[in-house]
């Protein structure tokens, strides 16, 4: 299949030029009668105005507006309006979806439009990488050296290489998360590492790592060996709190547990922050919803067992889980053949879940207690055992790392 053409490369490649050209950007199907005469907006609509228009318009739009004429283009790259819609947009969270192997190639979902664009990631090298995301920035770490960590605005097509961390060193396990102030639009950065001790099959050293975007300073403020436990690759920080999942040496249920950022301290980990998973879990998937801690877990047939008979969504209260909705089982069918494990990210209202073994995705929006399946994503399976993979973020125009 013929791939389509960035809708970001429009964007920088005519906003590049300074010989500027009408160009539509209609879909065949808006063109419309050309006879029909048109007003122009251009002579009765003061730019206060038309930028309060265009600010309503879902970003790709926006970026085809800019590629109307001169003016347009001035008022939709101008400070003010990047300004003004960063703090009035709604965008809902895109889902981006890549295939399982060495050279990924991935589509961007917009569920305002539903439509799928082809955005091109080059820092996710190959599959097997770290993926976490924030308030339009997403954050990217190779699993097998640790060196390479980017952060990016995929939106804007802007990223960051940052400095290895001097402390990190090749481990078993591995969780990243990125949290970043929706004010200053600084970010933290936490990887959770997780080592097997030598010689010791049931303990497991575990070490939080920090970045810090104003400092610019890696911070190890908490290490400690896990008894019966060790860490997966499953994290988020939520309210200033960092949650991420361990596992059972015995390999039969899961743990949550949760460091507060602002303590930078290793008092106690295990004893006062440990919360049990309510059902025996194939996997599980934390997310950041409003500032409120979500898992989305594949629900075992008993614990120990890695087959999986449906799909739960829970909400932390305090130390409790409370089950907040559970996928109908048409939509749990509609996957085909689900494995143990599964993606599944969210942010805002929505959440998004993807089988690893075909590009079906289901969303689910938690106000609405809505499922719905999106629109067919263009990426191709092109040999039986290739996998699939995704994360969700948030599309904004200002914002850099």
């Amino acid at each position: 299949m013929e791939r389509e053409t960035p809708w970001v490369s429009h964007y920088y490649n005519n906003f590049a030029r300074d010989d500027w050209k009408y160009n539509s950007f209609l879909d065949l199907d808006d063109e419309g009668d050309k006879d029909v005469a048109a007003v122009s907006l251009d002579l009765i609509l003061p730019d206060d105005l038309l930028e309060r228009i265009i600010a309503y318009l879902p970003i790709p739009s926006i970026f085809r507006a800019g590629c109307v004429c001169k003016r347009w283009h001035e008022i939709v790259s101008s400070r003010r309006f990047l300004f003004n819609y960063s703090r009035t947009s709604s965008q809902k969270p895109w889902y981006y979806m890549f295939t399982g192997n060495d050279e990924p190639i991935g589509y961007a979902y917009d569920p305002v439009v539903k439509k799928w664009y082809n955005i091109e990631l080059p820092q996710i090298q190959t599959s097997d990488w770290s993926i976490a995301s924030s308030c339009g920035l997403v954050c990217f770490m190779d699993n097998n050296c640790r060196s390479e960590l980017y952060v990016c605005n995929p939106i804007a097509n802007s990223c960051r290489r940052l400095r290895e961390c001097p402390e990190m060193e090749f481990s078993d396990h591995i969780a990243l998360a990125i949290s970043v102030n929706r004010m200053s639009h600084k970010y933290i950065i936490s990887v959770v590492q997780s080592k097997q001790v030598p010689g010791n099959y049931s303990q497991f050293d575990l070490s939080i790592h920090l970045y810090d975007s104003e400092t610019m300073m890696w911070v190890t403020p908490l290490t400690e060996v896990l008894t019966g436990w060790r860490g997966r690759d499953e994290s988020v920080i939520c309210n200033g709190i960092l949650y991420f999942l361990i596992y059972s040496t015995a390999g039969d249920r899961y743990g949550l547990m949760s460091y507060n950022l602002s303590s930078r301290g290793s008092n106690g980990l295990l004893a006062k922050r440990y919360v049990p998973v309510p059902f025996p879990l194939t996997c599980g998937r934390l997310m950041n919803m409003k500032e409120k801690l979500i898992m989305v877990g594949g629900i075992a047939k008993q614990y120990g067992t890695d087959i999986i008979k449906g799909i739960g969504i829970w909400v932390l209260n305090g130390n409790e889980w409370q089950e907040i909705a559970r996928m109908p089982h048409k939509f749990f069918q509609g996957f085909g053949e689900v494995h143990e494990v599964f993606a599944s990210s969210g942010t805002d209202d929505l959440i998004y879940i993807q089988s690893y073994t075909a590009p079906a995705l289901l969303s689910f929006e938690l106000s609405q207690q809505q499922w719905r399946w999106s629109q067919k994503c263009p990426v191709t399976k092109r040999f039986p055992l290739q996998l699939f993979s995704g994360f969700c973020f948030e599309p904004r125009l200002v914002i850099s790392p």
